[in-house]
């Protein structure tokens, strides 16, 4: 074959370094599956003087960017330096000037989505981000092509590797967070500053690009509800177990009298539920549909080999599109559904107070919780001496009347800490 689609990168750190790696090394298959050979022509990097072993020429690299994009010896561009500036005016120019762009750029995705789709459509290109979600798992292609024709009801994710590590240690080991956040950096599964991780953020980037594929939708970032692990603690793990649940961080995306509910939170899990088995740093996406039913897509979520075999997928796809001058599945936001405010919310709760034990004080917190239409499934008390724990499950309820009862609750004399607050992600998950 005499055809050649030339690539060129913005960045090279280990993503980048992977997906030059994976088109090295399987060449001559991808070659066969795309109708031609792809060729790494120009790589964008910070730093030129550093070495990094990679198979092609030192003259490949050049630390402008804005020149990889607007070389003429470059068909496709792949972004995978990440951050929303400069990725996303350099994407925008690629469109522009009619190069298809893979990226992996799940934060850019999120907040800009729409605008480089509208892009894309305008230019005749294709934007591909199979990578930007979950790795090296399949779930964009599944929500845009393989269930355009099924109606999608929900998908609920395990979304973050490294969030799903510390709570599986603290669930096996009985660890304290903060022993095991340790732990995950030390071997580099958390970053020194891990708050895109252990506070959702990263996992309700992924949650709004699923929910627009799903909904048909544009939801942003800022959509999403999130809250994330920081405050779970071993007591609540314990908790969690002896009802038969396992704690889990989630994005839950749902269609809710017709609107798009979106949120990232730590929830219980019943132990049966497929996602309860997911350890690790794995991930996993849980989709159900009217037609197809219950979907489970399972796998590494992160690193240079997963998520570069992503994106390495998508430039086949859109190289085999450029030569057929085609175009492949693109979104859709004809539905445009408002999103439902949390509050608005149903769901059961888990409450844990730290109360004085003494007489009444039982009876006045299911006083304060009824006051707010919130109704208790389960209760019980724990501890001796001045101060008890009382654990109470509750009935589904909206969200805006439970934080009411939790603001109630603070202001009792005899409570002296709501010590925690999670949802109870039944066997039927809540809307």
């Amino acid at each position: 074959m005499d055809r050649v689609i030339r690539i060129g990168m913005l960045g090279c750190g280990t993503v980048g370094g992977g997906i030059v790696q994976i088109l090295h090394r399987e060449a001559d298959d991808i070659t066969v599956r795309t109708g031609a050979k792809l060729e790494v022509t120009r790589i964008a990097v910070r730093d030129l003087s550093r070495s990094r072993g990679l198979p092609v020429p030192d003259e490949v690299y050049t630390d402008d960017p804005a020149a990889v994009v607007a070389a003429d010896d470059v068909d496709v561009v792949v972004e995978v330096m990440g951050g929303i500036d400069p990725a996303g005016a350099l994407i925008r120019r690629a469109l522009e000037l009619g190069k298809p762009v893979v990226t992996a750029n799940k934060e850019l995705v999120a907040q800009q989505g729409p605008e480089l789709y509208a892009s894309a459509k305008a230019a005749g290109v294709d934007l591909a981000y199979e990578a930007a979600v979950a790795g090296a798992i399949p779930i964009i292609k599944p929500l845009k092509e393989s269930l355009a024709g099924d109606r999608v009801r929900r998908v609920v994710g395990i979304l973050n590797g490294t969030t799903n590590y510390i709570l599986t240690r603290m669930t096996e080991e009985g660890a304290s967070y903060e022993d095991v956040l340790a732990d995950a950096q030390a071997l580099g599964y958390a970053e020194a500053d891990p708050t895109a991780d252990v506070g959702g953020h990263d996992a309700a980037a992924k949650c709004a690009i699923l929910a627009s594929l799903a909904f048909d939708t544009s939801v942003h970032g800022d959509d999403v509800h999130r809250e994330g692990i920081e405050n779970v603690t071993a007591t609540d793990i314990r908790t969690a177990d002896r009802l038969g649940y396992v704690i889990k961080l989630i994005g839950i995306a749902s269609e809710v009298d017709d609107q798009v509910a979106v949120r990232v939170h730590p929830a219980f899990l019943p132990k049966e539920h497929p996602l309860a088995a997911v350890r690790d740093a794995f991930n996993a996406v849980y989709v159900e549909a009217e037609a197809a039913g219950e979907l489970m897509f399972y796998g590494r979520g992160a690193g240079a080999e997963p998520t570069g075999s992503a994106v390495v997928g998508d430039i086949i796809d859109v190289s085999r599109n450029l030569l057929q001058t085609a175009r492949g599945a693109h979104e859709s936001h004809h539905r445009a559904k408002p999103i439902r405010p949390i509050q608005d919310l149903t769901t059961q709760y888990y409450v844990l107070l730290d109360v004085a034990d003494r007489s009444g004080v039982l009876a006045e917190v299911a006083t304060t919780f009824g006051d707010h239409d919130v109704s208790i499934a389960q209760v019980w008390q724990e501890g001796s001496s001045e101060t008890a724990q009382l654990v109470l499950i509750t009935h589904r309820a909206r969200e805006g009347d439970l934080q009411a009862t939790v603001d109630a609750l603070k202001a009792l004399p005899h409570v002296r800490n709501v010590a925690s607050v999670l949802r109870v992600e039944a066997e039927v998950f809540a809307q």
